[in-house]
């Protein structure tokens, strides 16, 4: 029987990272993902999943040591950042007013992924298991038993960065609330007459946002928020007649185009009621979801990444008990509350514009109005969202 110190099970954006903040501790590191990330070539089109690294977000790949390479293949940084709902209550954030070069970037998630790979596979204390799958967790005598087809490894600490569906927090009996959103939201990569952008748009209609992400060269990823029913008529559409509703529900802004793919997602808002038990941990999605208006999921996700490395590690260096839940309990009060008050932020920002109570509609935006005109306040905004 095999044993590590911590198995991760997720390989993906959060899972790898974590394995890769946690590698110079010296612990043995085991990661489990069913797929491992498909090769990058510079002529691959576009995936469908993207997000927007935050600053925070990008200093932490930094210092694990894979930004580089995601650069090296393809990122598009983005300066400024809009939102509006009627003309003339537009809200523009941009760099410059933060002394940066850029907000952030907008990456394919894969990519991401993928250069978390290229670091985990130079790293002598973390082994990947790729292609397995889990049949049972067992906690037993201070750890877990992990059963992977014929095989079964032992672990100190059983961390979960599974997804939304995680097989980990389930197993450990961690409760959810959640609930679903009326909306659902699909994604379509576009080929546009302009070069490269820089800027990610968003206006709200009464149906849901419309929004633009740049991407490199003259590509970007639409976002159609709208009812299910309407997605699902939306989905079914060849390309050719889905370009038709897109010239007739976005922006005039948007120009020409050619839709290139297009995918869609329903939206649920979860968030665990315990991210720590006795030899186990969760973060990322498996922890919480949340609607993607901002597009802090994944930067959310790292953020526990920082805070989780940053507790075992200290227990680490300070010969303690670094798995036990007394110590795993200081990651929870680090991350919980931060996670609660971004979904609630969205979660008001949803159920305020979805409202079409003409009161309501004049406050919005006279409110947009009023924060463009602050530029201190729309300083502290962009601060917590490049997570500064």
């Amino acid at each position: 029987m095999q044993q590590f110190d911590i198995v991760i099970v997720g390989g993906g954006m959060v899972g790898g990272a974590l394995a890769c903040a946690l590698a110079p501790t010296g612990l043995s590191i085991a990661v489990i993902e069913h797929k491992a990330p498909k090769s990058f070539s510079p002529e691959q089109a576009m995936d469908l999943r993207v997000s927007a690294i935050s600053i925070a977000s990008e200093n932490l790949l930094q210092q694990i040591g894979v930004w580089d390479d995601v650069l090296a293949m393809r990122a598009c940084p983005y300066r400024f950042l809009e939102t509006w709902e009627q003309s003339g209550s537009n809200l523009v954030f941009d760099s410059e007013t933060m002394v940066r070069p850029y907000l952030g970037h907008i990456v394919e998630n894969r990519l991401i992924q993928l250069a978390l790979w290229h670091k985990l596979e130079q790293l002598d204390n973390v082994t990947l298991f790729e292609g397995y799958n889990i049949s049972q967790l067992t906690h037993q005598d201070d750890s877990y038993f992990v059963t992977l087809g014929d095989n079964t490894i032992n672990t100190r600490l059983l961390v979960g960065a599974d997804g939304a569906n995680s097989m980990v927090r389930n197993a450990a009996n961690i409760g959810v609330t959640a609930w679903d959103y009326a909306q659902h939201a699909m994604l379509i990569n576009v080929t546009t007459e302009r070069s490269q952008q820089d800027i990610t748009w968003q206006q709200f209609t009464p149906q849901g946002p419309r929004a633009l992400l740049p991407l490199t060269g003259n590509k970007a990823s639409l976002v159609w928020y709208d009812s299910p029913a309407r997605i699902r008529q939306l989905s079914q559409l060849p390309l050719t007649q889905l370009k038709e509703q897109i010239v007739n529900e976005f922006p005039q802004r948007l120009g020409e185009f050619e839709v290139d793919d297009s995918g869609s997602f329903s939206l649920t808002r979860r968030h665990a009621q315990q991210y720590v038990k006795p030899n186990l941990c969760i973060l990322g999605d498996a922890a919480h979801t949340i609607n993607p208006l901002a597009g802090q999921g994944v930067n959310l996700g790292f953020k526990d990444v920082t805070a989780l490395a940053s507790t075992i590690s200290d227990a680490v260096n300070a010969n303690e008990c670094w798995w036990q839940q007394a110590t795993l309990m200081k990651y929870q009060k680090a991350r919980r509350g931060d996670n609660l008050l971004m979904q609630s932020a969205m979660d008001f920002f949803y159920l305020t514009f979805s409202n079409e109570q003409g009161p309501l509609v004049l406050l919005r935006n006279t409110a947009l109005k009023m924060a463009e005109k602050s530029t201190w306040g729309k300083k502290q905004v962009m601060k917590y969202a490049m997570g500064l």
